[in-house]
C-alpha cells in the first residue's frame, strides 16, 4: 500500500494539481464565466440590428468556449490515472486540447472581426432614413459603399452602443483567446511532465538511497 508520505505517492498527486486544486479548473470557470459573456453579449448585439451580420455578432465563439468549459468539468470527474492508463480519460483530455485550440482560433477572428467593424465606424458618416441608419465612410464619393442598419431609429444611440459592445467584445474575445492559449500550453506540458518542476527527481532520490543502502 501506498503511504502519504511516499515520494511516487507525492508525484502522482502534484502531477495533476496546481496551487492545490486540479489545473483545469481554473480555466473551465474562466472559460464558462467568458464564454456566456461573449454569447450574449453577441445576442444583444443581434438585436440592436437584424442587419448586423454573423461575424459581427460573435455569439459563436462564446458557445464554442462554454463547450470547451464543459469538457474540462467533464474532464474533473473522471478519476485520475497517472500517464493516462485509462482510454476515457485519454480521450476527453485529448478533446479538451483539441477544443481549447478551436476556441483559441474562433475568439481570434471574432476580435478581427470587431476591430475591422469598429475601426470602420470610427469613419462612417451616419444619417436616419426610413427607420434606417445609413451610413457611408466617404460622402464625397457618389460610388461609395452605403452600410444600411434596419431597425434604427436614431443613428447617433445606434452607433455609440455599437461602438461600445464592440470593444467589449475585443477585449472578452481576447482575454478567452489567452485562456485558451494557456490551457493548450498546460495540457502540453502536462502531458509530457515537464511543467511541474522538481516531481521528476524523487525516483532518483530514492534509487540513490536504496543504492546506499546496499
Amino acid at each position: 500500500k501506498k503511504t502519504k508520505g511516499d515520494p511516487k505517492t507525492v508525484q502522482e498527486e502534484e502531477s495533476h494539481t496546481c496551487c492545490g486544486c486540479r489545473f483545469p479548473l481554473l480555466f473551465a470557470l474562466l472559460q464558462l464565466a467568458l464564454g456566456i459573456s461573449v454569447t450574449v453579449l453577441g445576442f444583444l448585439m443581434a438585436g440592436i440590428s437584424s442587419s448586423l451580420l454573423v461575424r459581427d455578432t460573435p455569439y459563436w465563439a462564446g458557445i464554442i468556449v462554454c463547450v470547451v468549459s464543459l469538457v474540462g468539468f467533464v474532464m474533473l470527474c473522471i478519476s485520475y490515472q497517472p500517464d493516462e492508463k485509462t482510454c476515457v480519460q485519454f480521450t476527453v483530455k485529448l478533446m479538451y486540447f483539441l477544443l481549447s485550440a478551436l476556441g483559441l482560433v474562433a475568439c481570434v477572428l471574432a476580435v478581427a472581426f470587431a476591430a475591422h467593424h469598429y475601426l470602420q465606424m470610427t469613419k462612417f458618416t451616419c444619417d436616419t432614413i426610413l427607420e434606417s441608419c445609413q451610413c457611408k465612410l466617404d460622402t464625397a464619393d457618389p460610388l461609395g459603399r452605403t452600410f444600411i442598419y434596419q431597425d434604427a431609429a436614431d443613428c447617433g444611440s445606434l452607433t455609440s452602443m455599437l461602438n461600445l459592445y464592440l470593444l467589449l467584445q475585443m477585449v472578452l474575445n481576447l482575454i478567452a483567446a489567452l485562456v485558451c492559449l494557456s490551457a493548450c500550453f498546460v495540457m502540453w506540458k502536462h502531458r509530457y511532465q515537464v511543467f511541474y518542476v522538481g516531481v521528476r527527481f524523487y525516483p532518483l532520490i530514492a534509487t540513490e538511497g536504496q543504492q546506499q543502502k546496499v
